[in-house]
């Protein structure tokens, strides 16, 4: 099982990124093939046969990430398995790709296995890093129904059926949109306690960006994909939940903009999900009501 790995970058932590591409290249098996996305900014001098690609300017996270898996062929298609790995991160283990083409070649429905997050001096994970609402046990492994973006594996067939990431989404849910996508097409997503990406930890809001692009974008990823009844029971539980986590007035007044936003804006294409996959996700313990 051919396995590539998709990275993006601001070129602003060379070091870091440096250390990512030497855990990669220290996996077991047969090499892995990367590549290097500068998202608006060149590129620090990497290691010979990496590849790259730099973009003009910064077209977000899931735009920057497609641009990877294209560099892979239409879709990725010339390798079996992506890995989706933050710049500032690094794989713990030298046999986590050897996990994956095990996890991938031994369930065929398997699409997704989204990698725990740890923090590389306190071996801490942190709740949101764990894609389930019963997040209280990290080390516990099982079936989820979204993953996380910058430490995960796709089958490539997967971005062949359902496409990519949402490009104009930008930062923000992007990965949910597509875990939901691929969950209506029958793949199934794993969260694996043993299969380790070590990251510093930073709180979301640091992006200046972050309470508007999550409001919008959660819109977005409602009107996009569920049925219609589901729309306004999804959003209404979310606004509740928000309001409830008493944001301060700066930070509220930014999301409710990003809230309008989402409904007065187009979405892009809307498919809306199989009520037999709604079932689905309410079986795998999240409802896609919350």
């Amino acid at each position: 099982m051919k396995v590539g790995a998709v990275v993006l970058t601001m070129g602003n932590r060379p070091e870091e990124l440096r250390a990512l591409l030497d855990s990669v290249a220290k996996q077991q098996g047969d090499p892995i093939e990367v590549v290097v996305v500068g998202n608006g900014s060149p590129l620090p001098a990497l290691p010979e046969g990496v590849r790259t690609v730099e973009l003009s300017e910064n077209v977000g996270i899931p735009a920057g990430r497609n641009v990877g898996i294209e560099a892979f062929g239409p879709g990725g298609s010339e390798v079996d398995v992506l890995l989706f790995l933050d710049d500032d991160g690094l794989l713990d283990r030298a046999d986590t790709a050897d996990l994956c083409r095990e996890a991938f070649a031994r369930d065929r429905k398997l699409g997704i296995i989204s990698f725990r997050i740890a923090d590389p001096d306190t071996g801490e994970t942190q709740r949101r890093h764990v894609p389930r609402l019963r997040a209280s046990d990290p080390m516990r492994s099982s079936r989820v129904t979204t993953f996380l973006g910058g430490a995960n594996a796709v089958r490539t067939k997967v971005f062949g059926e359902v496409g990519g990431l949402p490009d104009d989404f930008f930062y923000a849910h992007e990965e949910t949109d597509l875990a939901w996508r691929a969950l209506d097409a029958g793949w199934m997503i794993d969260y694996r306690s043993d299969m380790v990406l070590l990251h510093p930890t930073h709180a979301p809001s640091r992006h200046a960006v972050y309470h508007r692009m999550v409001a919008r974008n959660r819109v977005w990823l409602a009107r996009r994909n569920l049925p219609a009844p589901l729309v306004p029971v999804y959003l209404g539980v979310w606004f509740l939940l928000t309001l409830a986590r008493r944001p301060s007035r700066p930070a509220l007044r930014a999301w409710l903009g990003g809230f309008r936003e989402g409904w007065s804006t187009s979405c892009g294409p809307r498919r809306p999900m199989k009520w037999r996959t709604v079932w689905r996700l309410t079986r795998l313990g999240r409802p896609p009501v919350i």
